[in-house]
């Protein structure tokens, strides 16, 4: 069996290691902007419109926390697939992920084609056409 290493290539992977990397330090600081920012809103105090968009800012704290707690469990799953070995294989079909795809989204584990299945799947799933 052909190991990842030898589909994708070294440099490939280092070049979406870097970006992965720079792409965790680039969400744990808005994470930690997020955070800082929504700590210093005022809660509780005010009429019900204060209280009502205090309610909507929280709201919209906890959404952005949820995406980019997401993203970042992508992103430590592409590091530990690159040190594992078995990074750029989609996992729906098993073939290499293209190249471009591995570097404009190098947390996916997906290639097109594993794509457009799992969508197709989802639809049915769904009972969408």
């Amino acid at each position: 069996m052909t190991t990842m290493m030898e589909v994708v290539s070294r440099e490939l992977m280092m070049e979406c290691r870097t970006k992965l990397l720079r792409m965790k330090d680039e969400i744990l600081n808005r994470t930690r902007a997020h955070r800082l920012e929504f700590a210093s809103f005022e809660k509780g105090s005010g009429d019900e419109i204060d209280q009502t968009v205090a309610q909507i800012a929280e709201d919209h704290f906890l959404l952005a926390q949820e995406r980019m707690r997401r993203q970042l469990s992508e992103i430590e799953w592409a590091l530990a697939r690159i040190a594992n070995g078995d990074f750029g294989v989609c996992e729906e079909t098993q073939e290499p992920i293209e190249v471009e795809r591995l570097l404009a989204i190098p947390y996916t584990r997906l290639s097109i084609e594993g794509a457009e299945i799992r969508e197709a799947m989802k639809r049915r799933t769904a009972g969408l056409p």
